[in-house]
């Protein structure tokens, strides 16, 4: 420990980001990110802007990235506010509409950047248990608060939250910001975009890392309230008024334009998912319902530590949480391409096989 460091630095907790492994000859199913890529527009419009222009800085207000998104959702670009990743916005989110005297409300199972960045800003905080089926439950969101915070569908579980139960929630909290973070929302889930009118105190963050493949990029979105993207805007500008360079506006721009890839690999990656569902519950695995690009799965023979460790042993690797101690049964395990679904099946169906000796003398922990 650093005896440079600031007394809150000392005391922080960073989050710990999926592995991005060196090696090439692994299938990746522990990130979330889309097998099949950007649309081919956007290499088009990548390639078209490498040049002389890049000499200059690009447009901190994101004028046409806004103006594309805004159309997009029927909204106006005052509606709309961007950032480098939807991580960089939610870090200005708690600090812009989050820090007040109440503590924050987040799930007790989420997105594990949330108590982070509430340790970053000095943001007091409840986490709320999921329930018995690891869904949000409303009625536990109805008590005061300085701001609700929870992904819909919620990560790391991919359960969703019923867009009526969303506005019941806005209905009994008027007066504090809720967060919805709806970075997977494409692949099943209802979007709260609709209610944003109705409400100004919702706020939606999307990201392009995941239905539009862009996760290279760095790219995403809130849209809300003029009120909260003024407030936004008014971190964003405290910190850093070019948060997205040429290329990253470039590259988003086209990708939201092209509804029809977008669409046709979202699609295909809810067939894929839905197979991969059957083939390790026929298994023996028990599935939480998921409506995002990955599924939360248990064996009940198995710890999820070994698994992901045997499965590493066959160059596959998942996403192993160790904490909080109730899902540590469980693995996140992406959806990737057929292929690769079929051949994370076919390696789970070999350890399930697996005389329990062999299970006992292979794998070692993993992370």
């Amino acid at each position: 420990m650093s005896r440079y460091w600031s007394s809150i630095t000392r005391q922080l907790t960073p989050y710990v980001p999926g592995e991005q492994p060196k090696l090439a000859d692994l299938i990746k199913l522990n990130t979330n990110e889309n097998p099949y890529g950007p649309s081919p527009r956007v290499l088009e419009a990548l390639h078209a802007e490498v040049g002389d222009g890049l000499r200059l800085y690009p447009d901190p207000n994101c004028d046409a990235l806004k103006t594309v998104i805004a159309g997009q959702y029927g909204m106006a670009a005052e509606n709309v506010f961007v950032g480098n990743g939807s991580d960089e916005i939610l870090a200005h989110v708690f600090l812009a509409l989050l820090k007040h005297d109440l503590p924050v409300l987040l799930p007790d199972i989420s997105y594990s950047f949330y108590p982070v960045y509430c340790g970053l800003y000095d943001i007091a905080y409840t986490a709320v248990p999921l329930d018995a089926d690891f869904r949000i439950c409303v009625d536990d969101y109805l008590q005061p608060n300085g701001g609700i915070v929870f992904p819909n569908p919620n990560a790391p579980t991919g359960c969703p939250l019923a867009l009526s139960e969303i506005e019941r929630l806005l209905q009994a909290n008027p007066d504090s910001v809720v967060v919805i973070d709806e970075a997977y929302v494409d692949f099943g889930a209802e979007s709260a975009v609709g209610l944003i009118a109705r409400y100004p105190q919702l706020l939606v963050v999307h990201t392009l890392s995941k239905s539009r493949g862009l996760a290279g990029l760095r790219v995403g979105f809130a849209l809300g309230s003029p009120e909260l993207i003024a407030g936004l805007t008014r971190v964003k500008d405290s910190f850093n008024s070019y948060p997205l360079d040429k290329l990253a506006q470039t590259g988003a721009i086209a990708a939201i334009r092209d509804s029809a890839y977008f669409d046709a690999t979202c699609r295909q990656i809810v067939r894929s998912r839905e197979k991969l569902v059957a083939d390790v519950s026929r298994l023996g695995f028990v599935v939480l319902p998921s409506a995002a690009n990955f599924i939360f799965a248990r064996h009940p023979r198995f710890e999820g530590e070994r698994l992901a460790a045997l499965l590493r042993e066959r160059h596959i690797i998942v996403r192993h949480f160790r904490q909080p101690q109730r899902i540590a049964p469980f693995l996140r395990i992406t959806v990737g391409t057929d292929a690769q679904c079929q051949a994370l099946a076919d390696a789970l169906a070999e350890i399930v096989y697996m005389p329990p000796k062999s299970i006992v003398a292979s794998g070692t922990p993993s992370c």
